[in-house]
């Protein structure tokens, strides 16, 4: 059994992009692997979760304009 990591960030703390995020697949309404958000977007963590098989936290984190996305720490940095 792989530990789980101890989430790094919390719900309500403002980030940033750290990379692009490209869409997986998961907005269908967006094109396949297009941009969702540029790199230095900014954002709220609105809710913390963990992947069940990785074992790692997973934040789901609100961009505006309707668009939540669900990233990892490799993903985001704290403002």
């Amino acid at each position: 059994m792989i530990e789980s990591r101890v989430p790094k960030y919390q719900s309500g703390q403002r980030v940033k992009t750290a990379v692009d995020l490209i869409n997986d697949g998961s907005f269908p309404n967006a094109s396949p692997d297009g941009l969702l958000i540029r790199a230095g977007g900014i954002g709220e963590i609105i809710r913390v979760g963990m992947h069940t098989e990785a074992s790692v936290p997973i934040y789901l984190v609100d961009f505006g304009e309707q668009l939540i996305v669900g990233c990892v720490e490799e993903e985001i940095t704290a403002l």
